[in-house]
Protein backbone atom coordinates (compact mmCIF):
# COMPACT_ATOMS: atom_id res chain seq x y z
CA UNK A 1 0.00 0.00 0.00
CA UNK A 2 2.77 2.41 0.82
CA UNK A 3 4.83 1.56 -2.02
CA UNK A 4 1.30 2.39 -4.56
CA UNK A 5 0.29 5.11 -2.52
CA UNK A 6 4.07 6.24 -3.06
CA UNK A 7 3.72 5.87 -6.66
CA UNK A 8 0.43 8.10 -7.02
CA UNK A 9 2.35 11.06 -5.11
CA UNK A 10 5.34 10.80 -7.80
CA UNK A 11 2.69 11.15 -10.97
CA UNK A 12 0.91 13.85 -9.20
CA UNK A 13 4.27 15.25 -8.98
CA UNK A 14 5.08 15.07 -12.67
CA UNK A 15 3.72 17.93 -14.69
CA UNK A 16 1.27 17.26 -17.31
CA UNK A 17 2.93 16.12 -20.81
CA UNK A 18 2.31 19.02 -23.53
CA UNK A 19 1.85 16.95 -26.93
CA UNK A 20 1.25 20.20 -28.85
CA UNK A 21 3.68 21.25 -30.98
CA UNK A 22 4.92 25.25 -31.39
CA UNK A 23 5.95 27.08 -34.47
CA UNK A 24 7.36 30.36 -33.92
CA UNK A 25 7.90 33.05 -36.65
CA UNK A 26 11.45 34.74 -36.98
CA UNK A 27 11.11 38.09 -38.28
CA UNK A 28 14.85 38.91 -38.44
CA UNK A 29 15.58 35.40 -38.95
CA UNK A 30 13.48 34.68 -41.75
CA UNK A 31 12.64 31.28 -40.70
CA UNK A 32 10.39 29.30 -38.62
CA UNK A 33 11.24 27.33 -35.34
CA UNK A 34 9.43 24.53 -34.69
CA UNK A 35 9.57 23.32 -31.00
CA UNK A 36 8.00 20.03 -28.97
CA UNK A 37 6.29 21.21 -26.43
CA UNK A 38 6.35 18.21 -24.57
CA UNK A 39 10.34 18.53 -24.02
CA UNK A 40 10.01 22.29 -24.32
CA UNK A 41 13.37 21.91 -27.00
CA UNK A 42 13.57 23.43 -30.80
CA UNK A 43 13.13 20.16 -33.16
CA UNK A 44 13.26 22.38 -36.74
CA UNK A 45 14.28 25.67 -38.47
CA UNK A 46 12.24 26.11 -41.64
CA UNK A 47 13.40 29.00 -44.02
CA UNK A 48 10.67 30.99 -44.89
CA UNK A 49 10.31 34.46 -47.14
CA UNK A 50 11.69 37.56 -45.96
CA UNK A 51 10.34 39.54 -42.97
CA UNK A 52 7.73 37.06 -41.64
CA UNK A 53 5.53 38.13 -38.68
CA UNK A 54 1.96 36.87 -38.38
CA UNK A 55 1.58 33.28 -38.27
CA UNK A 56 -1.36 30.98 -38.39
CA UNK A 57 -2.80 27.24 -38.74
CA UNK A 58 -5.07 26.44 -41.79
CA UNK A 59 -8.65 25.17 -40.28
CA UNK A 60 -7.48 21.80 -41.23
CA UNK A 61 -4.00 21.60 -39.42
CA UNK A 62 -2.10 20.93 -42.67
CA UNK A 63 -0.88 24.17 -43.79
CA UNK A 64 0.90 27.25 -41.79
CA UNK A 65 0.15 30.11 -43.06
CA UNK A 66 2.68 33.08 -42.91
CA UNK A 67 2.93 36.67 -43.50
CA UNK A 68 6.17 37.08 -45.48
CA UNK A 69 6.14 40.68 -44.99
CA UNK A 70 8.97 41.83 -47.39
CA UNK A 71 7.86 39.49 -50.38
CA UNK A 72 4.37 40.97 -50.15
CA UNK A 73 2.82 37.43 -49.70
CA UNK A 74 1.02 34.98 -47.51
CA UNK A 75 3.29 32.08 -47.39
CA UNK A 76 1.41 28.55 -47.16
CA UNK A 77 3.63 25.92 -45.80
CA UNK A 78 3.56 21.97 -45.56
CA UNK A 79 3.39 21.28 -41.75
CA UNK A 80 4.66 17.95 -42.78
CA UNK A 81 7.60 18.76 -44.77
CA UNK A 82 8.35 22.57 -43.77
CA UNK A 83 8.12 23.54 -47.45
CA UNK A 84 6.24 26.65 -49.30
CA UNK A 85 3.99 25.43 -51.23
CA UNK A 86 1.97 28.75 -52.01
CA UNK A 87 2.64 32.49 -52.20
CA UNK A 88 -1.03 33.83 -51.69
CA UNK A 89 -1.61 36.94 -52.79
CA UNK A 90 -1.92 39.25 -49.60
CA UNK A 91 -1.45 42.59 -51.37
CA UNK A 92 1.50 44.73 -49.99
CA UNK A 93 3.75 44.86 -46.84
CA UNK A 94 0.78 42.18 -44.67
CA UNK A 95 1.91 42.18 -41.09
CA UNK A 96 -1.13 40.59 -38.93
CA UNK A 97 -3.88 38.52 -40.43
CA UNK A 98 -7.19 36.39 -38.62
CA UNK A 99 -8.60 33.31 -40.04
CA UNK A 100 -12.20 33.39 -40.99
CA UNK A 101 -14.70 31.40 -38.26
CA UNK A 102 -15.41 28.77 -41.22
CA UNK A 103 -11.30 28.95 -42.35
CA UNK A 104 -12.30 29.69 -45.40
CA UNK A 105 -10.96 33.25 -45.71
CA UNK A 106 -8.15 35.10 -44.83
CA UNK A 107 -8.46 38.99 -43.46
CA UNK A 108 -4.85 40.33 -44.15
CA UNK A 109 -4.06 43.97 -43.01
CA UNK A 110 -1.62 45.75 -45.58
CA UNK A 111 0.38 48.26 -44.08
CA UNK A 112 1.87 49.81 -47.09
CA UNK A 113 -1.93 50.16 -48.96
CA UNK A 114 -3.74 51.12 -46.02
CA UNK A 115 -6.24 47.75 -46.93
CA UNK A 116 -7.83 44.87 -45.42
CA UNK A 117 -7.03 41.71 -48.08
CA UNK A 118 -9.50 38.83 -48.18
CA UNK A 119 -8.45 36.42 -49.79
CA UNK A 120 -10.33 32.97 -50.40
CA UNK A 121 -8.01 29.75 -49.57
CA UNK A 122 -9.58 27.60 -51.63
CA UNK A 123 -8.94 29.11 -54.78
CA UNK A 124 -5.58 31.39 -53.77
CA UNK A 125 -7.14 34.07 -54.94
CA UNK A 126 -8.07 37.63 -53.48
CA UNK A 127 -11.89 37.59 -52.69
CA UNK A 128 -12.09 41.34 -52.15
CA UNK A 129 -10.11 44.60 -50.65
CA UNK A 130 -11.45 47.13 -48.46
CA UNK A 131 -9.42 50.79 -47.80
CA UNK A 132 -9.36 51.26 -44.04
CA UNK A 133 -6.74 53.43 -42.10
CA UNK A 134 -3.48 54.36 -42.19
CA UNK A 135 -0.68 51.72 -41.36
CA UNK A 136 -3.13 48.60 -40.54
CA UNK A 137 -2.02 46.33 -38.46
CA UNK A 138 -4.37 44.42 -35.74
CA UNK A 139 -7.37 41.81 -37.12
CA UNK A 140 -9.68 40.28 -36.21
CA UNK A 141 -13.13 38.46 -36.93
CA UNK A 142 -16.18 38.56 -34.73
CA UNK A 143 -17.47 35.81 -33.41
CA UNK A 144 -20.76 36.27 -35.06
CA UNK A 145 -19.17 36.60 -38.66
CA UNK A 146 -20.62 40.14 -38.79
CA UNK A 147 -17.52 42.18 -38.34
CA UNK A 148 -13.85 42.27 -39.22
CA UNK A 149 -12.56 45.02 -37.34
CA UNK A 150 -8.80 46.24 -38.13
CA UNK A 151 -6.30 48.49 -36.42
CA UNK A 152 -4.83 52.19 -37.83
CA UNK A 153 -1.52 52.60 -35.72
CA UNK A 154 -1.11 55.72 -37.70
CA UNK A 155 -4.17 57.29 -37.05
CA UNK A 156 -5.07 55.74 -33.69
CA UNK A 157 -8.18 53.94 -34.56
CA UNK A 158 -9.72 50.99 -35.43
CA UNK A 159 -11.81 50.50 -38.23
CA UNK A 160 -15.04 48.45 -38.62
CA UNK A 161 -15.33 46.77 -41.71
CA UNK A 162 -19.36 45.42 -42.54
CA UNK A 163 -18.59 41.82 -43.88
CA UNK A 164 -22.30 42.06 -45.88
CA UNK A 165 -21.61 44.80 -47.75
CA UNK A 166 -17.60 44.81 -47.95
CA UNK A 167 -17.36 48.13 -46.97
CA UNK A 168 -16.04 49.85 -43.60
CA UNK A 169 -19.10 51.83 -41.66
CA UNK A 170 -17.55 52.96 -38.71
CA UNK A 171 -14.10 53.76 -36.84
CA UNK A 172 -13.60 53.94 -33.16
CA UNK A 173 -10.89 56.28 -31.68
CA UNK A 174 -8.25 54.82 -29.45
CA UNK A 175 -4.91 55.47 -27.69
CA UNK A 176 -1.85 55.97 -29.59
CA UNK A 177 -0.94 52.97 -32.03
CA UNK A 178 -3.55 50.50 -31.48
CA UNK A 179 -1.52 47.48 -32.49
CA UNK A 180 -3.55 44.33 -31.77
CA UNK A 181 -7.31 43.12 -31.26
CA UNK A 182 -8.88 40.24 -29.80
CA UNK A 183 -13.07 39.80 -29.22
CA UNK A 184 -13.81 38.25 -26.20
CA UNK A 185 -15.82 34.53 -27.42
CA UNK A 186 -19.24 35.61 -26.45
CA UNK A 187 -18.46 38.62 -29.20
CA UNK A 188 -19.38 41.01 -26.72
CA UNK A 189 -16.26 43.26 -26.38
CA UNK A 190 -13.42 44.38 -28.70
CA UNK A 191 -10.05 44.38 -26.78
CA UNK A 192 -7.78 46.54 -28.24
CA UNK A 193 -3.51 47.12 -27.17
CA UNK A 194 -2.68 50.38 -27.28
CA UNK A 195 1.23 50.36 -27.71
CA UNK A 196 2.42 53.86 -27.59
CA UNK A 197 -0.76 54.59 -25.69
CA UNK A 198 0.59 51.64 -22.78
CA UNK A 199 -3.06 50.63 -22.36
CA UNK A 200 -5.83 47.94 -23.54
CA UNK A 201 -8.70 49.52 -24.17
CA UNK A 202 -12.39 47.79 -24.49
CA UNK A 203 -14.89 48.56 -26.91
CA UNK A 204 -18.97 47.65 -26.71
CA UNK A 205 -18.98 45.75 -30.05
CA UNK A 206 -22.50 46.73 -30.03
CA UNK A 207 -21.91 50.66 -29.85
CA UNK A 208 -18.11 50.19 -30.91
CA UNK A 209 -17.85 52.98 -28.10
CA UNK A 210 -14.79 52.41 -25.36
CA UNK A 211 -16.02 51.49 -22.19
CA UNK A 212 -12.77 51.16 -20.22
CA UNK A 213 -9.47 51.42 -20.27
CA UNK A 214 -6.92 49.18 -18.52
CA UNK A 215 -3.14 50.79 -17.36
CA UNK A 216 -0.74 49.08 -16.47
CA UNK A 217 2.30 49.63 -14.04
CA UNK A 218 5.43 47.36 -13.25
CA UNK A 219 7.58 47.97 -10.39
CA UNK A 220 11.22 49.32 -11.91
CA UNK A 221 9.84 49.53 -14.79
CA UNK A 222 9.52 52.75 -17.29
CA UNK A 223 6.22 53.74 -18.00
CA UNK A 224 7.48 54.76 -21.42
CA UNK A 225 8.90 50.78 -22.24
CA UNK A 226 5.35 49.20 -20.99
CA UNK A 227 3.77 48.96 -24.78
CA UNK A 228 1.05 46.32 -24.89
CA UNK A 229 0.66 44.17 -28.34
CA UNK A 230 -0.03 41.18 -28.34
CA UNK A 231 -3.39 39.87 -26.34
CA UNK A 232 -4.92 35.90 -26.15
CA UNK A 233 -7.84 34.61 -23.66
CA UNK A 234 -7.33 31.59 -21.45
CA UNK A 235 -9.85 29.31 -23.23
CA UNK A 236 -12.31 29.81 -19.68
CA UNK A 237 -12.12 33.46 -21.15
CA UNK A 238 -11.37 34.29 -17.73
CA UNK A 239 -7.98 35.80 -18.05
CA UNK A 240 -6.20 37.93 -20.21
CA UNK A 241 -2.80 37.04 -21.41
CA UNK A 242 -1.08 40.86 -22.51
CA UNK A 243 2.10 41.11 -24.12
CA UNK A 244 4.05 44.41 -22.98
CA UNK A 245 6.74 44.87 -25.33
CA UNK A 246 10.32 46.38 -23.85
CA UNK A 247 8.67 46.38 -20.13
CA UNK A 248 10.25 42.51 -20.32
CA UNK A 249 6.71 41.12 -19.34
CA UNK A 250 3.48 39.83 -19.50
CA UNK A 251 0.35 41.12 -17.13
CA UNK A 252 -2.70 38.27 -16.78
CA UNK A 253 -5.76 40.66 -16.47
CA UNK A 254 -8.79 38.72 -14.64
CA UNK A 255 -11.09 39.54 -17.41
CA UNK A 256 -14.46 40.48 -15.53
CA UNK A 257 -12.66 42.90 -12.65
CA UNK A 258 -10.43 44.51 -15.57
CA UNK A 259 -7.58 44.46 -12.24
CA UNK A 260 -3.71 43.27 -13.67
CA UNK A 261 -3.81 39.46 -11.15
CA UNK A 262 0.43 39.17 -11.98
CA UNK A 263 2.99 40.70 -13.83
CA UNK A 264 5.27 37.95 -15.37
CA UNK A 265 8.91 38.73 -16.17
CA UNK A 266 9.64 36.94 -19.63
CA UNK A 267 12.87 37.58 -22.46
CA UNK A 268 13.60 40.95 -23.76
CA UNK A 269 10.81 42.46 -26.05
CA UNK A 270 7.69 40.03 -26.11
CA UNK A 271 5.61 40.98 -28.74
CA UNK A 272 3.14 37.96 -29.11
CA UNK A 273 2.46 35.38 -27.23
CA UNK A 274 -0.27 31.71 -27.53
CA UNK A 275 -1.96 29.71 -25.24
CA UNK A 276 -2.03 25.92 -25.09
CA UNK A 277 -5.33 24.52 -25.93
CA UNK A 278 -5.59 23.25 -21.60
CA UNK A 279 -5.23 27.22 -20.66
CA UNK A 280 -1.93 25.85 -18.40
CA UNK A 281 0.83 27.85 -20.24
CA UNK A 282 1.31 30.76 -22.35
CA UNK A 283 4.36 31.09 -24.94
CA UNK A 284 5.78 33.99 -25.42
CA UNK A 285 8.24 35.77 -28.50
CA UNK A 286 11.07 37.42 -27.17
CA UNK A 287 12.02 39.59 -29.82
CA UNK A 288 15.52 40.72 -28.06
CA UNK A 289 16.13 38.21 -26.48
CA UNK A 290 15.72 35.02 -29.42
CA UNK A 291 13.67 32.91 -27.12
CA UNK A 292 10.13 31.73 -26.40
CA UNK A 293 9.81 31.85 -22.72
CA UNK A 294 6.81 28.73 -21.52
CA UNK A 295 4.96 30.25 -18.78
CA UNK A 296 2.81 28.23 -16.27
CA UNK A 297 -0.29 30.39 -15.78
CA UNK A 298 -1.54 29.19 -12.45
CA UNK A 299 1.85 29.67 -10.60
CA UNK A 300 2.36 32.89 -12.62
CA UNK A 301 6.06 31.93 -13.26
CA UNK A 302 8.44 30.96 -16.45
CA UNK A 303 9.04 27.36 -16.20
CA UNK A 304 11.25 26.87 -19.07
CA UNK A 305 13.33 29.19 -21.64
CA UNK A 306 13.69 27.96 -25.53
CA UNK A 307 16.22 29.37 -28.46
CA UNK A 308 14.67 30.42 -31.27
CA UNK A 309 15.95 32.46 -34.43
CA UNK A 310 16.46 36.10 -35.13
CA UNK A 311 13.29 38.39 -33.35
CA UNK A 312 11.24 36.13 -33.07
CA UNK A 313 7.58 37.42 -33.36
CA UNK A 314 4.61 35.25 -33.67
CA UNK A 315 3.48 31.86 -32.21
CA UNK A 316 1.01 29.64 -33.02
CA UNK A 317 0.22 26.20 -31.21
CA UNK A 318 -0.95 22.97 -33.35
CA UNK A 319 -2.13 19.48 -30.84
Amino acid sequence: MKVALAGLALVAAIPAVHAETLYVSNERGNSITVIDGATMKAVATWPTGGRPRGITLTKDGKYILLCASNDHAVQMIDRETGKVVADLPSGEDPEQFFLSRDGKTLFVANEDNAALTAIDIDSRKVAFQVDVGKEPEGVAQSPDGKWVVVTSEDDSVVNWVDLSTKTMVDSTDTDLRPRHVEFTADGKELWIAAETGGTVQIADVATHKITDTIRFAIPGVQDYRILPCGIRFTPDGKTAAVALGRSDHIALVDVATRKVRAYIPVGKRVWHLAISADGARAYTANGLSDNVSVVDLASAKVIGTVPVGASPWGVVIAP
